[in-house]
């Protein structure tokens, strides 16, 4: 599990052993892999690129090609204990209702995603006055597939008006040292990557 970024491991870390996992936007499936692995889930992904799905496949993994823009239908109430969206709400159409569906699929879900309020983005657009590019932030804005820019204070604020509960978060700095223990103190700021453990009250 070291190989896996900080986010990634605290959503290892998360998941019950055992438990039926759905994963949305499973790419190509390193972090199924990782929990059929160790915490002996019954894993389905859901991904769009034909390249990753081959590569899940592969791995011997159970796999749909979906469009996760156009819902979640398909699959009843309550079919998973956990449902995961790493680094991809920001690239859905509609982040506030995907998180209804992961709710209603899952009995609690985690999602990560890139903290658009850290203090890189927000210098590299104030003194050159251009859409930031960074090594998490690493598209252009012509080709980039987020079409949501929020940050942790936009996400908690969507939480409180959907009466979501937070179960558990971690604040992510790629860098460990000073930035680490900033981004808990002050993670609209400091924080590159949120984790959120949600479930409804």
């Amino acid at each position: 599990m070291d190989n896996l970024s900080p986010n990634l491991q605290t959503v290892v870390r998360w998941i019950k052993p055992n438990s039926r996992v759905l994963d949305l936007g499973c790419g190509s499936g390193t972090l199924l892999s990782i929990l059929t692995e160790q915490k002996n889930i019954q894993g389905l992904g859901l991904e769009i690129d034909p390249d990753n799905i081959l590569q899940c496949v592969s791995k011997g993994l159970s796999v749909v090609e979906h469009d996760l823009n156009t819902g979640l239908s398909r699959f009843d109430d309550a079919s998973f204990d956990t449902v995961i969206m790493t680094q991809t709400l920001q690239a859905i159409e509609r982040p506030d209702l995907i998180l209804d569906e992961m709710l209603r699929l899952g009995k609690d879900c985690i999602v990560t995603f890139p903290n658009f309020g850290h203090w890189q983005p927000r210098s590299y657009l104030l003194f050159k006055g251009r859409m930031p590019v960074s090594d998490y932030l690493p598209y252009s804005w012509y080709d980039s597939p987020n079409i949501h820019f929020f940050t942790v204070n936009d996400f908690e604020t969507l939480l409180t008006d959907k009466g979501y509960r937070i179960l558990n978060k971690r604040m992510v700095a790629q860098k460990k040292g000073i930035q680490t223990q900033l981004c808990q103190f002050w993670p609209n700021l400091f924080a590159e990557t949120a984790v959120y453990h949600l479930a409804k009250f």
